[in-house]
């Protein structure tokens, strides 16, 4: 036991729970969101990403692309949220997808549960609109939510992978968690990118597009 040493120095509390000011590098940083657009929907057939529109950017800018859906609500019920990749800065969006479908769900009243994969909603090389949800519903609390991520779309030597997940207040009331994993069986590079529900309108809700550094 040592005393009468010199006084231990005092360094700066470095935790978490006490940084108060981020560092000015923190947006650059690996694994930082960076907000591109917000689209918001009023009885919209479609919402588009498209690169160079309207300040959006779909490219090398970034390795992964981050969409949130917030309360989109379907002007029709049971219908499916989908998507689908463009190659033509929107022209077209008919890329060819191989996917992957399963949900979770629980009724209201708890009298079901349980989860299935569901080939109604998986595509073998299909160019149509890949389903993201299960039936949603369309009453006026009803809506779905949830995330589709978008890797190096930009690629020229691979295919294009997604990953999405949804929650949902489906039609006959159940809640209802889709997860839904592919790829855009292309090497050309994707710029746009497309949602909609499969039959009706978009009644309200919002997408946000974010870029991961």
């Amino acid at each position: 036991m040592i005393i009468g040493g010199p006084a231990l120095t005092k360094y700066n509390d470095r935790t978490l729970r006490n940084l108060t000011t981020a560092p000015a590098s923190a947006s650059n940083s690996p694994g930082a969101l960076v907000h591109i657009k917000t689209l918001t929907a009023s009885s919209s057939s479609t919402l588009s990403f498209v690169d160079g529109t309207d300040s959006v950017v779909l490219d090398s800018t970034y390795p992964i692309y981050k969409f949130e859906f917030i309360n989109c609500r379907p002007a029709t019920d049971n219908t499916n949220f989908t998507f689908n990749l463009s190659a033509d800065t929107g022209s077209n969006y008919n890329v060819a997808k191989t996917s992957t479908f399963f949900n979770a769900y629980h009724k209201e009243d708890a009298s079901d549960a349980g989860i299935t994969y569901d080939t109604s909603r998986d595509l073998a090389q299909g160019t149509g609109f890949q389903p993201l949800s299960h039936g949603a519903g369309s009453d006026t609390d009803q809506s779905i939510s949830g995330e589709l991520f978008l890797f190096n779309p930009s690629n020229t030597t691979f295919v294009k992978h997604f990953i999405a997940r949804i929650n949902l207040s489906e039609f006959r009331n159940y809640c209802n968690t889709g997860f839904t994993g592919g790829y855009g069986n292309t090497t050309s590079a994707i710029d746009a990118v497309q949602f909609k529900y499969a039959s009706g309108n978009i009644s309200a809700g919002t997408i946000k597009l974010y870029g991961i550094a």
